[in-house]
């Protein structure tokens, strides 16, 4: 595998399991984390609603971008073991902050702007995210080593 195979393979499952740990809250809570997450309706090409395996593919794509920033970083800068877990958390530390300008923008109803309970869900599900990227980066270069 390519580093961008493996980059985009490491992306599509963190960004997968962060989806689904958004769509299980919000299910569990009625908190909103889970449409915060895919919501775009504030960009003016995209028509609203959109359909939800579009917006997914949206998120996706970005999760791909962060897998393929990491594993490039990872293999650049040959990163430790312990020196993936800290830039796992670099990378994904900012991503806490899009709660703030995607609460605000959002046309659709989301959680508010200071819903600590929906912050606290997202926090950890962007967390989940983070702690994901190492041992997904290491499963897949090291079966690409076989």
């Amino acid at each position: 595998m390519t580093f961008k195979q493996i980059g985009s393979a490491v992306g599509i499952i963190s960004g997968t399991i962060l989806g689904l740990f958004l769509k299980w809250i919000q299910g569990l809570t009625g908190i909103k984390v889970y449409v915060l997450l895919l919501n775009v309706d504030f960009i003016p090409l995209f028509g609203s609603p959109l359909p939800e395996w579009l917006e997914f593919s949206f998120h996706l794509l970005i999760s791909c971008g962060i897998g393929l920033v990491f594993v490039f970083l990872m293999e650049k800068l040959n990163v430790t073991s312990r020196g993936a877990w800290i830039l796992a958390m670099l990378l994904t530390f900012p991503t806490v902050f899009l709660y703030f300008p995607l609460s605000y923008l959002a046309v659709q109803d989301v959680p508010g702007l200071f819903d600590g309970t929906a912050l606290i869900f997202w926090t950890i599900g962007h967390l989940l995210y983070g702690l994901s990227l190492p041992p997904l980066y290491h499963f897949f270069a090291k079966a690409n080593h076989k």
